[in-house]
């Protein structure tokens, strides 16, 4: 969860209040699709907040200008399923950062504003005051932490994507040289694929890796599929959802470069 400070008491405390009821009893996301038949998947837009009632004690917190306003203004990424999508009638925000928020605003007693941006805006819409708080699949990092109070509901790791049967037969230390597609703000861009390349190619006289950066992780896979990347580098479990929807198309290699984001 990442919060504005303006925020983050209320909001934190909310979010650890409402995360284990964000998850069915088998622990995956209520509103994700779920296998049905083979090669279907069964879409869930039911709102998961539905009966919940505020909570009076966490409401007291909320600061009066919020209470006034009586809506949280929430920005997305929603083009990363499983966890931050649309849904198919292209209105209905669905996944589990979506489910998480509409809770966290139904224990506060107030109404949510899903707002449909791309990941590198949040954290500046977050600092100028233009959103009041977002859950997104962003991992912890420290120069997140010098702006943002973040709670750790969620961990997925970072994983590779290659074309299906890999036939270059890359691994996730094996990438010099290759053109690597990330999403543009994601620690994958900032983070790991440049200690990646460092670690294992230029430190030892190798090619780096060519990151290319992209609006989002369906960009990057659309490249990878008409062959304009070797590789995409993104979130453990969007890349295991989309290989789940394009079992011809592309795999996750079993090894993940980081298991935490």
């Amino acid at each position: 969860m990442r919060v504005s400070r303006s925020l983050s008491a209320t909001i934190v405390s909310t979010a650890l209040a409402v995360t284990l009821a964000a998850c069915g009893s088998t622990g995956a996301p209520q509103s994700a699709p779920q296998s049905g038949e083979p090669g279907q998947l069964v879409e869930h837009t039911d709102d998961i907040s539905v009966g919940v009632q505020p909570d009076p004690a966490v409401v007291k917190l909320l600061p009066e200008a919020v209470k006034a306003k009586g809506t949280l203004s929430v920005p997305m990424d929603l083009s990363a399923p499983p966890t931050t999508f649309m849904a198919t009638d292209n209105k209905t925000p669905i996944g589990f950062n979506p489910d998480m928020a509409r809770l966290i605003a139904a224990k506060l007693g107030v109404k949510l504003q899903i707002q449909n941006v791309k990941f590198d805006t949040i954290i500046p819409g977050l600092q100028g005051g233009r959103f009041d708080f977002t859950a997104s699949t962003m991992g912890a990092t420290a120069e997140r932490l010098k702006v943002l109070d973040m709670v750790n509901y969620f961990q997925t790791g970072t994983g590779v994507a290659v074309p299906k049967s890999n036939p270059q037969k890359l691994a996730v230390h094996e990438l010099c040289g290759r053109r690597v597609g990330v999403q543009s703000g994601s620690t994958q861009e900032l983070k790991w694929l440049p200690q990646l390349t460092e670690k294992d190619c230029t430190s030892q006289g190798k090619p780096a890796i060519t990151g290319v950066t992209l609006p989002s992780v369906t960009d990057a896979l659309t490249q990878l599929s008409s062959k304009r990347l070797d590789a995409v580098m993104y979130d453990f479990t969007s890349l295991a959802w989309a290989a789940k929807r394009q079992p011809n198309v592309l795999e996750v290699l079993p090894e993940r470069v980081v298991t935490t984001n």
